[in-house]
């Protein structure tokens, strides 16, 4: 792999990382049960996207 295609992976896990988190601090902060669901499954598919790109490395 390039420098150049390691450092856009580094970037899109950093964004991954970044929208679990605020995903993660919305879920908390709901009240309602469906869409603290809803935005807890978000925060699980970017987990699994960054997963995903992490064996990519």
């Amino acid at each position: 792999m390039s420098p150049k295609e390691l450092m856009y992976i580094e970037d899109a896990l950093n964004h991954e990382q970044f929208l679990q988190s605020q995903f993660q601090q919305a879920a908390q902060a709901l009240q309602n049960p469906q869409l603290k669901n809803c935005v807890s499954q978000m925060a699980k598919n970017h987990n699994q996207l960054f997963q995903k790109l992490y064996q990519l490395v």
